[in-house]
């Protein structure tokens, strides 16, 4: 390997002896040049060691090969599981993800779809924060730029979106609890960060007042995604004050049913079905982590996979259709119940 330190391309293409148009033809699309040109420029980057600075290629690019991926809170098992399926199917259809977290904060987010514009990417898979995104930000930038929202659907944003049907997850959970044992309180978060979350909320008041059965709500106080941490906070408080009116606690999501978890180990109560159990707890995502917990959280699943994978595809479509594609067309996937000893 030479030891000289390669700068830049124009540099690269003087010591390989190949034209900079040619080496640029190269870096844009390797089968563009011919066979023995290719095998000329590949000794060259192995003998130099020599990688192009990809974002600056991108830029003189009218359409680059880069794909913007944004998730809300990157610390989510969620969104680290859909984000690494993404990534993956990115780099197997040879575009180049650039992965970013918002963090929960909305100024984060509108810097990172500033960012992203100026890195020209071919498109964008957007979970956005939802509730607190600046909806003028959202807007302006999905006008610009071809943008496929996937987990928080925004009521009139975008040209498509792919997530769950929080719907369906609710009422099976709720149908399977009511059939099994008491009927279920709701137990969230009182300022929720995801729509979703109020999605939820409205699906059990629905499906309880089917089934003839008076809702029953109990908030958390808290406004972020500690979602673990507020869980085990509230949770114990409520089982402190007996605030939990029933000894069913349906939980809007899987994080703060691990930390209900927690607080009724705490208090000495002991979770699981039939006779000794002081309580039942479920959840909604199947959490990566929630068949490892004590007892194993019961809960609805997500398809990780399948979000993934559409939410791509539909990106994909999304590119070659142009404006073929319609106003927010949307996809929704069923979870499947999952039961646990928790419930």
């Amino acid at each position: 390997m030479d030891q000289r330190k390669i700068r830049n391309m124009e540099e690269f293409a003087a010591v390989s002896g190949i034209s900079r148009p040619t080496v640029s033809k190269y870096f844009n699309d390797p089968d563009s040049v011919r066979q023995s040109t290719r095998d000329r420029i590949e000794a060259a980057l192995e003998a130099y060691d020599y990688r192009p600075n990809i974002f600056a290629v991108n830029q003189n690019r009218r359409l680059t090969k880069n794909i913007g991926i944004v998730v809300p809170y990157l610390a989510d098992p969620f969104f680290a599981e859909i984000g690494r399926t993404i990534e993956r199917r990115c780099i197997d259809a040879g575009f180049s993800p650039i992965l970013f977290s918002s963090h929960g904060v909305t100024a984060y987010e509108i810097d990172i779809l500033e960012s992203l514009r100026s890195l020209k990417p071919a498109g964008v898979l957007l979970a956005p924060l939802g509730r607190t995104s600046d909806r003028a930000a959202l807007e302006k930038f999905c006008a610009d730029v071809p943008t496929v929202l996937f987990d928080s659907f925004v009521e009139g944003i975008g040209r498509a979106f792919v997530g769950s049907n929080n719907q369906q997850f609710v009422e099976l959970s709720v149908e399977y609890l009511c059939r099994t044992g008491e009927p279920p309180c709701f137990f969230e978060m009182e300022t929720p960060v995801n729509p979703n979350a109020r999605r939820r909320r409205a699906a059990y008041l629905s499906t309880m007042e089917r089934l003839g059965h008076s809702p029953q709500i109990v908030q958390a106080k808290g406004k972020n995604w500690d979602f673990e941490k507020i869980g085990y906070a509230e949770g114990g408080r409520a089982f402190a004050e007996r605030a939990f009116p029933t000894n069913t606690i349906l939980c809007s999501n899987d994080r703060l049913a691990i930390g209900v978890l927690a607080a009724a180990y705490k208090n000495g109560l002991r979770v699981g079905r039939g006779h000794g159990h002081a309580v039942r707890i479920a959840g909604h995502d199947d959490h990566p982590f929630s068949r490892f917990t004590s007892p194993p959280l019961t809960t609805v699943s997500q398809d990780y996979a399948a979000i993934a994978d559409r939410s791509f595809e539909t990106l994909l479509h999304l590119l070659d259709a142009g404006d073929g594609v319609g106003d927010h067309d949307a996809t929704f996937f069923d979870g499947q119940l999952v039961m646990r000893d928790s419930a």
